[in-house]
């Protein structure tokens, strides 16, 4: 998915900078970068971050950088910030999203006027690019940004930084969060709002559906209202939020507590102890546990030293390893006990398996399983959420083609909780990943828990609603 941070100060911001942008590396991703604008220009380094941590590569290149504007990001797979030189003038900018119609916004480019796009190694065009050459088909920034929201199907929030202070806009229907802080001298803008205490923020503004605004060392200025749409994903707060962050002033850990306690209030199977897979599942868990009035216990830890989030890698063996590698169990905790886990969401369910196995083989009697959120009947459209590269490789896409080969006729009919087709489906994942039971969270109570209305809430990749 990636994750963006800027900073406007009236004194030098390259620590704030640093850190604000560090604290999105969660969100799984390869490429790092900042750029800070000072008297002798743009300042400007890119590296790989897919075998290392974040600080560790940009230590050297903060030490000799200065300024008092910057904006860095954290991104899936493409090289930023893009430096770029038009009549719009000089700036540097970053995006966060997904362009679904990449090819269409290139013809069209292509059917103008004469044009160029550079390629990346993998023959794909840059997505910042694109979204700069539909913003630089306008005579303002304001109005270049509207056409890329209008333009892009998927989603693009991005932070664009001038000499005269830093846009910032949040996608069309607001699928990314984007949010802004204030401390004395300096205003911030963030996806993750985990970023800003120990930096010293506050939350100022929660930006809305499509809307822009300009920061200066001054002020927030407002460009252009939010839309009256709103798509968030609801994934976020599921599982690839940080616990610690808010979006539309919810916080994350506490929805995590909520999806754990209507687990807890919908079952009644007999077990020992409750866990989580760490580190999202932890939150479903207790919330589970302090509901259920049974022990929390860690059968498993994870080794955060060195090993990443396991959708990190592209390759799917790699990611298998990663999984492994970075669970170790304890056995005095498994072995002659019946556990549940709760897990934020079952994608693919290959990790899992291996996971389940290791369970069986430290002793345990009993494996249940609790997902917090629904079964994933579709990949996202809207964000790189997924490395999945067809539907067919999601969990529950396996067991439909498993019970039906290639006669399905009704997808919505596996969405829904009460149908036989769903608990066919359901039946079918237990059996493969040879849980003892195996009980997903209802699509009803997963927004109850988030606190939205449904219709603001993208809930694609479970039921299929679009709200365009």
């Amino acid at each position: 998915m990636g994750g963006l941070f800027g900073v406007v100060s009236k004194k030098d911001c390259v620590a704030d900078l640093f850190y604000g942008t560090d604290y999105h590396s969660h969100l799984g991703t390869s490429r790092g970068g900042l750029v800070l604008l000072n008297d002798d220009g743009f300042m400007r380094a890119i590296h790989n971050i897919e075998n290392a941590q974040f600080r560790s590569k940009f230590e050297s290149d903060v030490a000799l950088m200065y300024g008092n504007w910057g904006i860095g990001v954290i991104s899936d797979y493409e090289d930023q910030p893009l430096l770029i030189r038009s009549h719009l003038g000089k700036y540097a900018i970053i995006t966060v999203g997904v362009i679904r119609n990449a090819d269409d916004i290139i013809k069209n480019a292509f059917g103008k006027k004469p044009i160029h796009f550079s390629e990346m190694s993998v023959g794909e065009i840059n997505p910042t690019e694109l979204a700069t050459t539909l913003i630089n088909q306008e005579s303002t920034f304001e109005e270049g940004i509207q056409n890329a929201q209008t333009a892009i199907e998927g989603s693009c929030s991005l932070l664009i930084l001038t000499d005269k202070g830093v846009y910032a806009a949040r996608d069309r229907l607001g699928r990314t969060p984007v949010i802004v802080g204030e401390k004395e001298g300096s205003f911030a803008v963030t996806l993750e709002t985990c970023a800003f205490p120990n930096l010293g923020f506050e939350i100022k503004k929660y930006l809305g559906p499509g809307e822009i605004v300009f920061i200066t060392e001054e002020g927030v200025e407002q460009k252009k209202p939010p839309e009256p749409k709103m798509q968030i994903c609801g994934f976020l707060w599921v599982y690839y939020g940080y616990p610690a962050s808010s979006y539309e002033g919810i916080n994350v850990e506490s929805v995590r507590n909520k999806c754990g306690a209507f687990l807890a209030k919908n079952d009644t199977v007999e077990i020992d102890m409750v866990t989580g897979i760490p580190d999202s599942g932890t939150g479903h868990g207790l919330g589970y546990a302090s509901t259920a009035g049974i022990p929390f216990k860690r059968p498993f830890v994870k080794y955060t030293p060195t090993w990443p989030r396991s959708f990190m890698p592209q390759d799917q063996s790699v990611r298998d390893l990663v999984a492994k590698m970075k669970l170790i169990p304890i056995r005095e905790l498994i072995e002659g006990k019946r556990l549940l886990f709760c897990e934020d969401s079952i994608v693919r369910g290959t990790q899992l398996q291996d996971t389940i196995q290791r369970l069986y083989d430290c002793g345990a009697l009993e494996v249940h399983m609790r997902p917090a959120c629904p079964p994933l009947t579709r990949g996202c459209k809207f964000l790189n959420f997924s490395r999945s590269r067809s539907d067919l490789d999601l969990a529950a896409r396996k067991a439909i083609k498993e019970l039906e080969a290639d006669n399905l006729k009704d997808l919505d009919a596996y969405s829904k909780t009460d149908t036989e087709e769903y608990k066919a489906m359901v039946n079918q994942i237990r059996k493969r990943l040879k849980l003892t039971t195996l009980r997903y969270q209802r699509l009803e109570d997963l927004v109850a828990a988030i606190g939205l209305p449904k219709e603001k809430i993208c809930t694609y990749c479970w039921d299929g609603a679009e709200y365009k």
